[in-house]
């Protein structure tokens, strides 16, 4: 059985940081991308980042381009999300996701095709503070 438990959300003011983190078991985590998103209330889940199995390529949202940086330690089987500079509009639920296909260029292409995600964490709340 596959499972996915967050950590690491909270409350910060803005310019602050957070690093929730993400720890997957019951499957071969190196194989598999794996990706962050963020649903604000009333609004649909949306993109935020993804990263190869290996670590080697990530892909970001432009909203949080330069400002979040995603990471795997695959000997730990869990994926973080930095965030930096962060703003009242990061305010969320984040919810990390796990592939379900070993590496695929869709991933990158298609970011937003939830489709491709099999499993998913349970959620972290995160709260900027202006």
């Amino acid at each position: 059985q596959v499972q996915l438990a967050e950590s690491g959300g909270g409350l910060v003011q803005a310019g602050g940081s957070l690093r929730p983190s993400c720890e997957v078991s019951g499957r071969t985590f190196s194989v598999y991308p794996m990706g962050w998103f963020r649903q604000a209330p009333g609004k649909e889940r949306e993109f935020v980042a993804v990263i190869s199995g290996s670590g080697g390529l990530a892909y970001y949202a432009d909203s949080v381009k330069g400002r979040f940086t995603i990471s795997r330690n695959n000997a730990k089987n869990t994926v973080y999300l930095q965030m930096n500079s962060m703003r009242p509009e990061d305010t969320a639920v984040y919810y990390c996701a796990a592939g379900r296909a070993p590496n695929s260029g869709s991933y990158y292409y298609r970011p937003q095709d939830k489709d491709q995600y099999a499993y998913w964490g349970q959620g972290t709340q995160v709260t900027v503070s202006s």
